[in-house]
């Protein structure tokens, strides 16, 4: 069943986006979890399959059924991963500068109405993280900020309702 889905969530990357940015550090961490799904992972789950047999019958072996099942997810992910990262355009944020937000910008913003300031940097789908501070390019967030410059008052409307922002540092490090 993974292996469907996957298959055609792959295809809609394919036709949908031509490329998909991300920073190098992103690509990295894509690449590292594919090694490990590959050389990790896919021979353990193997082994578990291969124990689970000896125990006899399969169709009451709930062992096999989870290492199988699993054996699906790591192969459906390895196929997902594999598909990204040939079509993801690494974009290095150290080789940008100014004061207008792009891709791979890390932005000082302060909520104007509560005064809170927060450090966000913009990343691809794949590479964000809110606990990390990285925000996906096609965020609501990420989506009002790009296009702005040092001092720009920003409005995004986001699921929770609409927040005003402005811009105070803009770094790409």
């Amino acid at each position: 069943m993974w292996g469907r889905v996957v298959f055609f969530i792959v295809r809609f990357l394919e036709k949908v986006m031509d490329r998909i940015p991300m920073t190098a550090e992103g690509c990295a961490q894509l690449e590292e979890e594919l090694k490990n799904l590959k050389s990790v992972e896919r021979p353990n789950v193997i082994a578990a399959i291969a124990e689970a047999r000896e125990h006899g019958d399969l169709s009451e072996n709930a062992e096999y059924h989870a290492a199988r099942e699993k054996q699906g997810f790591i192969e459906g992910r390895i196929k997902e991963l594999e598909a990204v990262i040939s079509v993801a355009e690494v974009i290095d944020p150290k080789a940008l500068s100014g004061d207008v937000v792009r891709f791979g910008a890390t932005l000082l913003v302060v909520d104007e109405d509560t005064d809170e300031e927060t450090e966000y940097q913009i990343v691809g789908q794949y590479e964000a993280s809110l606990e990390e501070g990285k925000i996906s390019v096609g965020s609501p967030l990420a989506r009002g900020l790009i296009g702005k410059t040092l001092g720009d008052s920003v409005e995004v409307r986001t699921p929770a309702g609409s927040k005003s922002y402005e811009i105070l540092e803009v770094e790409y490090k």
